[in-house]
Order: C-alpha cells, then sequence, then structure tokens
C-alpha cells in the first residue's frame, strides 16, 4: 500500500495498484505470432541447418539428427509457453486452438483470430530461412526447395515411405494425445505450474515417434509455413495436415471432459 508523498497516511491502491491488467486483443494475437516464429524457425531451423550438417558419402555427420529436431521443437514450446503463454495461453498451434474451444477452455469467437496469427508466424519463420538460405553456399537453396524444405508428407514426401494412411493415423492420435496431455497439465484443479515443461516434453516424445512417417505436424501452421516454400507436391498433400490435426483436436476436446473430468455421483 502506498503512501501520500505529503503525509504519512496511507493511500487506498486503486485496482490497477494490485491487479494485473489483462493483455489486450492485439497483445495476445501479436503473443501468438510470436510464439508460433520461435516454434517454427526453432524446429525448421534445426531440420534444415543443423539435422544433416556436415555429413559425407563415407556416412560421417556434425548434424543433430531427427532426434536433435525432436528436442529442438520442445525447447522452443517451453520457451514459447513461459514466454507468451502468460500472454495468450500460448497455443501457438491452430489444433490446439480448436481443440481447447472443443473443450469449452478457449471462445469459439476467438479461434479465426489465433489461427490467423499462428498461420503469420509461421509463415514469417520461413520467410526469415528462406531468406538466410538464399546467402548460404550455392546450390543449398534450390536443394532445400527441392527435398520439400522441411515439409511434411506421405509416400515420396515421407521421410520413411509410409502412405497415406500411415500419416492420417498418426496425426489424427498423435495430435488427440497432445491435446489430451494439454487439457490435463493445464487444468484448473489438476494442473501444475510445470505445465510448459510437460508439454515440450511430450511434443519432442511425439517428434520421436512420427518424424519418420509424417515428418511430423500435428500443428497445421507448421504444415502451412514449409508448403509455402516447398514447391508444388507439398502443397497438394497440405489438406492432409489441415484436416487430421484438426480433427484429433476435435476428438480430445469433445471427450476429454466424459472420459476424464467426470464428477463422482
Amino acid at each position: 500500500m502506498a503512501a501520500d508523498p505529503k503525509s504519512d497516511a496511507p493511500i487506498t491502491p486503486t485496482d490497477l495498484d494490485h491487479t494485473p491488467t489483462a493483455p489486450t486483443l492485439m497483445a495476445t494475437l501479436f503473443a501468438e505470432t510470436a510464439g508460433t516464429f520461435l516454434l517454427v524457425i526453432g524446429l525448421i531451423g534445426t531440420a534444415l541447418f543443423a539435422a544433416n550438417f556436415g555429413a559425407s558419402p563415407e556416412g560421417t555427420s556434425l548434424g543433430v539428427g531427427f532426434v536433435g529436431v525432436a528436442l529442438a521443437v520442445g525447447i522452443t514450446v517451453i520457451a514459447g509457453a513461459y514466454a507468451f503463454g502468460p500472454i495468450s495461453g500460448g497455443h501457438f498451434n491452430p489444433a490446439v486452438t480448436v481443440g481447447l474451444a472443443a473443450a469449452g477452455r478457449f471462445p469459439w469467437s476467438g479461434v479465426l483470430g489465433y489461427v490467423v496469427a499462428q498461420i503469420v508466424g509461421g509463415v514469417l519463420a520461413t520467410a526469415v530461412l528462406f531468406a538466410i538460405g538464399s546467402f548460404g553456399p550455392e546450390g543449398w537453396l534450390a536443394s532445400a526447395q527441392e527435398a520439400g524444405f522441411a515439409s511434411n508428407g506421405y509416400d515420396s514426401l515421407s521421410p520413411g515411405g509410409f502412405g497415406l494412411g500411415a500419416v492420417i493415423i498418426i496425426e489424427t492420435v498423435f495430435t488427440a494425445l497432445f491435446l489430451y496431455v494439454i487439457f490435463g497439465v493445464t487444468h484448473e484443479t489438476r494442473g501444475t505450474k510445470f505445465a510448459g515443461l510437460a508439454i515440450g516434453l511430450t511434443l519432442t516424445l511425439i517428434h520421436l515417434v512420427t518424424i519418420p512417417v509424417s515428418n511430423t505436424s500435428v500443428n497445421p501452421a507448421r504444415s502451412i509455413a514449409t508448403a509455402v516454400f516447398g514447391g508444388a507436391e507439398p502443397l497438394t498433400q497440405l489438406w492432409v495436415f489441415l484436416v487430421f490435426p484438426t480433427l484429433g483436436a476435435l476428438i480430445a476436446g469433445f471427450t476429454f471432459k466424459p472420459l476424464f473430468d467426470r464428477a463422482r455421483a
């Protein structure tokens, strides 16, 4: 409680003296843009620049491999959750926003603004990576684009050659599992202060499993961001990574409360 500078009498604080001010809509949208930018530039930057760094025909490499890529996405999510989560909730993923809305944790009226902000953040991130690549070694950028610019895909675009059916299953199931974890660790009574850490580590685990199958989406904004620079084939397959992560998120959103949050009779 403050004191009047002309006397020792205490001053009754106003609401702003002791109540945090709610962020504006613009602040929340900027936070979603920045958080998605961080996630995509960390994940795709690692995949493009570091995963196979120094690879040679003899099989030697200084690269981090897909284990390093998986760790990179988890680290960026943890950082983004603690940096921007208190402002916007830290979705950074259209599937997360839709899933939270389906679960009654986020207003449907706010979904469109968040999704647009996330897509913008993702595309800005890959645009920066494209600009960096344009100053890279001769042929590097063309080679990266010919390889799909770390886009998601099936058949020839799947790192392990997996088909459409496998990709549909894995993107639906693992997005649903991701949302179940988010709902659990952010629950208003059973949640944890370490929610950001749990979510980031879960996303690392998901990438460890699914990179060989679909190059891991579970995030339509990430898929859009890379397909924009990956050429015609990633764009023709993009629909899979818009539809099925969203489907998985909706399944989790509509089933979490009946399955895990029912009150005892």
